[in-house]
């Protein structure tokens, strides 16, 4: 089931939002919605990502969530040749609603926000 950005309010309150670092300076929103995480869409069926992580966490500041974490999920130990684990490498750090997250010019538009 695809979730789509303009979705996210008639779903209130969101359980957790999280904005997975997947390399450098991108990041990927994802929701958990009945029990499961799932990718959010915009508009045009494109998977929610953008390079500030401050702009995708400012479309929330409107929206009753009870958890905001991001995600960064390590390969360092399969770079370093350890065996692998029973579970995963990831590291979860929660975020707030701030007023530092504002919305790059043009962010909202793009994602068929609206502001």
């Amino acid at each position: 089931m695809a979730i789509h950005l303009s979705d996210l309010t008639a779903k209130q309150p969101l359980k957790k939002v999280i904005i997975q670092s997947l390399h450098c300076q991108l990041y990927q929103l994802l929701v958990e919605c009945d029990g499961e995480e799932q990718p959010v869409y915009d508009r045009k069926g494109r998977l929610v990502r953008h390079s500030n992580r401050l702009g995708l966490q400012a479309l929330f500041e409107n929206l009753e969530v009870e958890e905001l974490v991001l995600r960064q999920l390590s390969a360092y130990d399969e770079m370093v040749g350890q065996p692998p684990r029973e579970g995963d490498n990831c590291l979860e750090i929660p975020l707030g609603k701030t007023d530092m997250a504002i919305a790059p010019r043009g962010l909202l538009r793009q994602l068929g926000g609206k502001r």
